[in-house]
């Protein structure tokens, strides 16, 4: 995974690239009407049911935007909230609450819908010992906060992006010319340009659960698509020699039922491309 210096220089970029695309050259409706030495303060209304996620990237936004605004915080990331709990208070420049605000909510709502979608599976999860993982099927570039919120809602990050873990999926092996070779070559390619990364190779059946098996220095094996007879004889194959993952098609209905088969970790793009935004207000006060 990526170093939190490397997270917060994604945060960073986000704001940064967030406020250009929204602002530009000035926000000409608050220029145009509230003095520039207009103070106020407004809310963080809460006007749905789920997990509350954000509240720190809107923290970093305010300052972004002005050193000056004080936020007074009221609920924390991960809180379960609902209709007509309060967040937070912000305070100071009016021109610079109305300048944040967008970006707040955007990702506010945004967050707040992963975490609640990730502890809705994370529970269903409750008594096992298998872990929820995200994946990279992110909203381009806003991946590090989906991934934050992932957290938040009680899940783990998979891999952050192509460069901090090496998976070798169906097509990498099918262009490799193979299991055994892709992962061979893939070893090579670390040991020559010195990188410690971590191995994580698919197997679409119990015969490539087989040939994987022969190959040392697999760190997770991932189960594409098995049902769950094969999952269960995979897990059992495959002992402590490495970590399971099982993924595929995975939903509410069948998470457990994976989850009973032994796998270490489920995972599920479903967190952060299939999730409906949390509805949240900035009201003035």
């Amino acid at each position: 995974m990526i170093s939190e210096t490397e997270f917060q220089k994604e945060l960073a970029l986000i704001i940064t690239n967030a406020i250009r695309e929204d602002v530009g050259d000035g926000d000409h409706s608050s220029l145009a009407c509230i003095p520039e030495s207009a103070t106020g303060k407004a809310k963080l209304l809460v006007k749905d049911e789920g997990i509350l996620a954000g509240v720190e990237f809107a923290k970093q936004v305010f300052k972004y935007v002005d050193e000056g605004l004080q936020v007074e915080t009221l609920l924390n990331d991960g809180a379960k909230v609902t209709y007509g709990d309060i967040a937070f208070f912000v305070s100071g420049s009016s021109q610079s609450i109305l300048k944040a605000e967008r970006l707040v909510l955007n990702a506010m709502q945004r967050m707040s819908a992963v975490a609640t979608k990730t502890r809705y599976f994370a529970d269903l999860l409750q008594g096992t010992n298998t872990r929820i993982l995200d994946t990279r099927k992110t909203t381009p570039g806003i991946r590090a906060l989906e991934k934050w919120a992932v957290k938040i809602g009680g899940g783990e990050n998979h891999r952050f992006a192509l460069y901090d873990m090496i998976m070798l999926k169906d097509n990498h092996i099918d262009f490799a010319g193979g299991i055994t070779k892709a992962i061979n070559k893939t070893k090579n390619y670390l040991q020559e340009s010195q990188r410690q990364l971590k191995i994580i190779v698919e197997a679409r059946n119990l015969d490539e659960v087989h040939e994987i098996l022969q190959s040392e220095g697999v760190y997770r094996i991932l189960l594409d698509n098995f049902n769950y007879e094969d999952t269960r004889t995979a897990v059992d194959l495959i002992g402590d020699k490495c970590l399971t993952e099982s993924s595929g098609g995975i939903n509410e209905e069948t998470i457990r039922h994976y989850a009973e088969c032994g796998v270490d970790y489920i995972s599920s793009g479903a967190l952060t491309h299939s999730v409906h935004n949390l509805d949240l207000s900035l009201k003035a006060v």
